[in-house]
C-alpha cells in the first residue's frame, strides 16, 4: 500500500536575515506549489531467504530530472550505499531514509522492532514530484513563443521535466535546475519525511488529508518537523534558520528559530556516532523554536513574479551582511533594531486587520472592495463610518511599515555591498505598489533577483499579473494556503492537473 504525503513551498515575508539571530521573528507563508512523496514496498512479497538479509534495497525516483538511484540500506547501522555508479545521489532523501528509520528503532518496543524489519526488508521504493511552480519554465515558455503569462505557465503538463536547456557536457546532458525561490529541498525533505514516518508506522497523520485538513497540533507533527529539521540541516552542511521546514510542517506561521546546539549529536553522526543513539538524542533535544498561527487577512492575495534577471545565492548574500555586522557594529546593530520594529509593526497591522475582519466583516469586505479599485491615495475616501476607517488605517499602517522594511533592507544591502534590493528590482517594485488594489510589494528572504511578491486586494491580481508581463516579469501560479504537511489520496500525477492550476481562477 502506497503512502502519499505532500508539503508546501515558502515565502518568507519578513525577517529576511534576522531570522537568523533567535529571537528575531520573521513571517512566512506557505503556498499551494507542494511537493509530493510517494513511498511502497518495493518487493510485494518477502524473498523466503530475506530474513538472513543484513541489506534492503531502496530505489529513489525522481522523473522530473528523468533520474532513478538504487542503493543498498544496512539493517544493522542505517547506513546507505548507491549502486547507480552513474548517478549523483540526494543528499535530503538520503539522510530523511537513515534518519526515519533510525526514528522508527529509537522509539519502538521488540515486538514493533521486528515487524518494523520485515517492512524494511520489503525494500524502499520512493518517488519524490515537485509541482512546476518550484522551478523557472521562462525558457520553455519563451521557446515556445508563448507570452509571459499565468495562463502560459497553467497550459504546460503537471510535473513537467526540467532537463530543458540542457547544456551538452562531454556528451552528457545536464538538468538544469533552474528554481523560483520557494524552498523545494524543504518541501522535499518533509513531504520524504512524512511520507517514511507514517508509512513505517512512527506517526499517524491520517487526520492530515487534503481533502479535510484538520488541526493537529500533536506530538506526531512534532516529530515530523524534527526529522525534516535534521535531515535538511546536515543534508546542506550548515544549521540554518529552518523557517522553511517548519512551515512544510505546521503551514502559515509567525517563527522564531531554535537553537543551533540542538542538533550537536546529530552532527556528531555524520563524523561516526552511531545513527540510532544520535535520532534518539535529537527527538529528546530541547527544540525551543517558536511558532504562532498566522495567514493573510481575508480577501487578500499572494503574488509572486519571476523578473528573469538571473537568480541570488543567499549563502554568499547572508555571509557578506555577516561580515559587515562584524566590521561596523554600531550601524549593523541600529538597522537591525530598526528593520526589526518595521516588520513587527507590519505584523501587528496584519493581525489588526485580521481582528477588523470578524469584529466587522461587512465593514472590512466593502473596504477592501472599494480599495482594489483605487491606488492607495485614494483609499481613505473609500470609509464612510468608524469600523470602515479603521480597515483603511490598518492598510496605509501595512503598507508603511513594509515601505519601511525596504528602505532598511535596502540600506543594509548598500552598506554590506550586495544587491538585497537591486535598482531593477526597486523600480519594479515601485511602480506594483502604485498600482490599483495594491497593498504592499517586496522581495521574499534574502533578497536579490530571484523573485517579487506582492499582496493585493479583492480581485485587483490580474492588474498586476498583466502590468508584470509587460515588464517582462512571469506572475506565477502560487498564492498562499496556510496547510502545511498532508496525505494525499493517490499519487497527483493520476489526477492529471496541478494544485497550482486547481486552486487559481485565471482572469
Amino acid at each position: 500500500m502506497a503512502v502519499v504525503a505532500s508539503a508546501p513551498g515558502k515565502v518568507l515575508m519578513t525577517g529576511g536575515y534576522l531570522i537568523l539571530e533567535r529571537p528575531k521573528a520573521g513571517i512566512v507563508l506557505s503556498t499551494n506549489a507542494r511537493f509530493y512523496a510517494v513511498v511502497k514496498p518495493l518487493y510485494e512479497e518477502m524473498k523466503p531467504d530475506s530474513w538472513a538479509w543484513v541489506w534492503t534495497d531502496v530505489k529513489l525516483t525522481s522523473p522530473q530530472m528523468l533520474r532513478e538511484t538504487l542503493y543498498k540500506m544496512s539493517l544493522k547501522d542505517l547506513t546507505l550505499q548507491s549502486v547507480s555508479s552513474s548517478e549523483s545521489g540526494n543528499p535530503f532523501v538520503e539522510y530523511a531514509v537513515q534518519y526515519a528509520v533510525a526514528a522508527a528503532h529509537a522509539t519502538f518496543d521488540e515486538n514493533k522492532k521486528d515487524a518494523l524489519h520485515k517492512l524494511l526488508l520489503q525494500g524502499l521504493d520512493i518517488t519524490i514530484l515537485g509541482c512546476n511552480d518550484f522551478y523557472s519554465y521562462r525558457n520553455q515558455i519563451e521557446a515556445r513563443k508563448l507570452p509571459l503569462t499565468p495562463e502560459s505557465l497553467a497550459s504546460l503538463p503537471p510535473f513537467t521535466s526540467i532537463t530543458f536547456n540542457a547544456e551538452e557536457s562531454n556528451g552528457e546532458c545536464k538538468p538544469e535546475v533552474a528554481k523560483t525561490g520557494l524552498g523545494s529541498s524543504a518541501a522535499m525533505t518533509t513531504a520524504v519525511v512524512a511520507a517514511l514516518l507514517h508509512y513505517l508506522g512512527v506517526v499517524d497523520l491520517s487526520s492530515l488529508t487534503k481533502e479535510q485538513h484538520q488541526e493537529k497540533d500533536d506530538v506526531d507533527l512534532d516529530v515530523v518537523h524534527v526529522i525534516a529539521q535534521t535531515c535538511h540541516c546536515i543534508a546542506q552542511g550548515k544549521v540554518g534558520s529552518g523557517f522553511d521546514v517548519s512551515s512544510a510542517v505546521y503551514g502559515s506561521q509567525r517563527y522564531v528559530r531554535f537553537s543551533p546546539e540542538v542538533l550537536s549529536s546529530a552532527q556528531g553522526a555524520v563524523r561516526g556516532a552511531p545513527v540510532e543513539e544520535a535520532i534518539a538524542d535529537v527527538l529528546k533535544g530541547n527544540w525551543d523554536h517558536e511558532r504562532t498561527k498566522f495567514s493573510l487577512p481575508p480577501l487578500m492575495t499572494l503574488l509572486l513574479g519571476e523578473p528573469g534577471t538571473g537568480g541570488s545565492s543567499t549563502p554568499s548574500m547572508v555571509g557578506s551582511v555577516k561580515k559587515w555586522q562584524k566590521s561596523d557594529p554600531q550601524q549593523s546593530l541600529d538597522t537591525w533594531r530598526k528593520l526589526s520594529d518595521a516588520n513587527s509593526a507590519l505584523e501587528a497591522q496584519f493581525n489588526m486587520l485580521t481582528k477588523l475582519a470578524e469584529e466587522h466583516w461587512d465593514a472590512y469586505t466593502c473596504v477592501i472592495n472599494r480599495c482594489s479599485m483605487h491606488r492607495s491615495e485614494k483609499w481613505m475616501e473609500q470609509a464612510n463610518e468608524q469600523s470602515q476607517t479603521e480597515v483603511v488605517k490598518a492598510l496605509l499602517g501595512a503598507r508603511d511599515a513594509m515601505l519601511g522594511i525596504r528602505n532598511h533592507m535596502r540600506r543594509m544591502g548598500e552598506a554590506a555591498g550586495v544587491p538585497i534590493e537591486p535598482e531593477s528590482q526597486t523600480r519594479l517594485l515601485d511602480a506594483t505598489v502604485n498600482m490599483e488594489g495594491v497593498l504592499l510589494a517586496g522581495v521574499p528572504g534574502a533578497g536579490g533577483f530571484d523573485a517579487v511578491f506582492a499582496i493585493t486586494l479583492g480581485d485587483s491580481s490580474s492588474n498586476v499579473t498583466k502590468a508584470w508581463s509587460s515588464q517582462n516579469v512571469l506572475a506565477l501560479l502560487v498564492r498562499e494556503d496556510p496547510r502545511g504537511v498532508s496525505l494525499e489520496n493517490g499519487d497527483p500525477r493520476a489526477k492529471e492537473i496541478t494544485s497550482a492550476v486547481a486552486s487559481v481562477q485565471i482572469k
